[in-house]
């Protein structure tokens, strides 16, 4: 299996993994964000992006220090000083989270933060089972999910609708 805690398996991946793989260490995003256990999931990790997927990098944030974690970011020049970024404090399964979106070169970049490990979290667990999915029912499936994410469905439900899923947040992580 791919260790996806590492970017480097990125540079033998498709057409937009390895361009994913080029913008991230020209900016130097998993060295800046290091001290946070950056790790990056979501769907262009395992090839079913479609045009509008983001790069998602989740990491383990403890947010009594919020402000912290913030000035590294800026201070530590992640994101280039004219660069709009959007930041959010949200509630995910009743844990705080914050979310930073911004664009480098022509990726949307979204970092998630939680205060727990980044191996931990609901991205990452998701995308391991749908990782293991993908490898058990081949391509016809992967271009099924990239289908109906084309149609605007987003991932966890397409896995769920053609797998039956009742609650597919829930159910893909018990895979």
């Amino acid at each position: 299996m791919i260790d996806f805690t590492n970017i480097e398996y990125l540079k033998a991946g498709n057409k937009k993994q390895k361009r994913a793989y080029e913008v991230l260490r020209k900016y130097k995003v998993f060295e800046k964000l290091k001290p946070y256990a950056p790790v990056l999931a979501g769907t262009i990790p395992i090839g079913i992006d479609i045009e509008s997927s983001d790069l998602d990098i989740i990491c383990e944030v403890d947010l009594r220090f919020e402000e912290d974690f913030l000035d590294d970011i800026a201070l530590g020049r992640l994101i280039p000083g004219d660069t709009d970024v959007k930041v959010e404090n949200i509630i995910v399964h009743g844990e705080k989270s914050i979310v930073l979106n911004f664009m480098l070169d022509e990726f949307p970049i979204e970092i998630f933060g939680q205060n727990k490990p980044s191996t931990e979290q609901n991205a990452y667990r998701h995308m391991l089972a749908e990782y293991r999915i993908l490898q058990e029912k081949g391509e016809d499936f992967k271009h099924k999910i990239i289908e109906l994410k084309n149609q605007g469905i987003k991932t966890e439900p397409a896995f769920g609708l053609l797998m039956g899923l009742e609650n597919p947040y829930e159910d893909l992580l018990k895979f």
